[in-house]
């Protein structure tokens, strides 16, 4: 039997749960066990046919070669566009950089910052691949608390009070995932004005939600704040907007000081991403928005269905969601644990959620439901769990 030395960093990296509740309902589905995914944060809908038609037509034409590094020109023209359609701001093409999927884009932030001595803050409940890819650079995870009473937004002076001499870089997520918090714009103009005083300090802004709001509420991107663009990462792509989880298109804007670095850490890490899935963001970009728009309002309509329907269930209170397509409930007054209230709704009910300590430590006591899924399934999903409470 073989004796591997592993580097210390594997013991500090962590996984995002959401895929093995994902694998353990798959488990129970396939012993004939009914089984309702309120789980995994994809769109429930097929990616728009015209986009899988350029995606098609890419390959049938010949695209099966290497791309730039950074993303084909033009499709880097169609983001850079985009951003300016939705936010008003200018970016020049050549400080956006393509990669396969949201991820990428965090793990190079971080690896770029991340060591021993160095501290990075990120949200609390958050998405856990922030915390995870912190400890593994071993620096030290500082969280920026995220609470009920706020709507799940950070409080900006709380956030500038934590900011020392060590800190590196700063994660903020709005619309978030797991909550569905979205900060409003006060708070991000406090933020923005007080990091005028740490010019130390890099922003990762992940907006990977940033279409999907609700009740009216306009999207506020970090882009539209010139005094900390020249250390700003935006984070965003496809994969939400569109329902192209599988087809792993995302984006960052980079600042100028940044992009060689992260080229070059896409050269070193996947050479580039495939050619077939850019002509199906490109298609994305440039193309109809009709079954976009339609997407949101039907998760809209799904929000009130499963926020009202939580907030009947004993021992259960729910925020109402601002933004993308999460319902993160407080089950305190169940007398759960998050994690038993997971294995519980999916063993005894057979509805896969979240453990809100799969997000940090701070979730304890709530748990995730996505959306993404049909209003039917989710009124079963509620039918089924209260029963169980009952």
């Amino acid at each position: 039997m073989s004796h591997l030395k592993l580097a210390a960093g594997m013991g500090r990296l962590g996984t995002e749960s959401a895929f093995t509740v994902l694998a353990h309902a798959g488990k129970l589905a396939a012993q004939g066990k009914d089984i309702i995914n309120l789980g995994i944060g994809q769109p429930d809908f097929r990616t728009p046919e015209h986009i899988v038609e350029a995606g098609a037509k890419a390959l049938k034409d010949g695209h099966h070669g290497y791309t730039p590094a950074n993303g084909l020109p033009v499709l880097r023209e169609a983001v850079a566009a985009d951003l300016n359609r939705r936010h008003g701001v200018e970016v020049n093409p050549d400080n956006v950089v393509v990669v396969p999927g949201g991820k990428p884009t965090m793990f190079f932030a971080v690896l770029m910052f991340g060591e021993p001595g160095a501290e990075i803050m990120y949200p609390n409940p958050g998405f856990p691949i922030y915390e995870s890819v912190i400890k593994f650079t071993g620096a030290t995870p500082v969280p920026i608390r995220l609470t009920e009473d706020k709507g799940f937004a950070f409080d900006a002076e709380s956030v500038l009070a934590q900011i020392t001499d060590k800190t590196r870089l700063i994660i903020i997520n709005s619309p978030a995932n797991p909550t569905g918090g979205v900060t409003p714009k006060e708070e991000i103009d406090k933020l923005v004005k007080g990091l005028e005083t740490h010019p130390h300090v890099a922003i990762l802004s992940d907006e990977i939600y940033s279409e999907m709001l609700y009740d009216g509420r306009e999207h506020v991107s970090l882009l539209q704040y010139p005094s900390i663009r020249d250390r700003l990462i935006v984070l965003d792509g496809w994969s939400k907007t569109y329902a192209m989880t599988g087809w792993r298109m995302g984006y960052a804007v980079w600042p100028d000081q940044l992009v060689d670095h992260v080229t070059r850490l896409c050269i070193n890490d996947h050479s580039c991403v495939n050619a077939s899935a850019q002509f199906a963001g490109l298609a994305a970009l440039t193309g109809p928005k009709d079954a976009v728009l339609d997407m949101v309002k039907q998760f809209d309509a799904r929000r009130k269905v499963i926020v009202d329907g939580l907030n009947a269930l004993p021992g259960v209170r729910c925020a109402d969601a601002a933004g993308a397509f999460y319902a993160f409930p407080n089950i305190e007054g169940t007398g759960l644990t998050s994690m038993q209230a997971q294995n519980k709704f999916l063993e005894e009910a057979g509805v896969a959620a979240i453990a809100g300590t799969s997000f940090g430590a701070l979730g304890e006591g709530y748990i995730r439901f996505s959306y993404a899924n049909s209003t039917e399934n989710i009124e079963r999903a509620l039918e089924r769990i209260g029963k169980l409470l009952a």
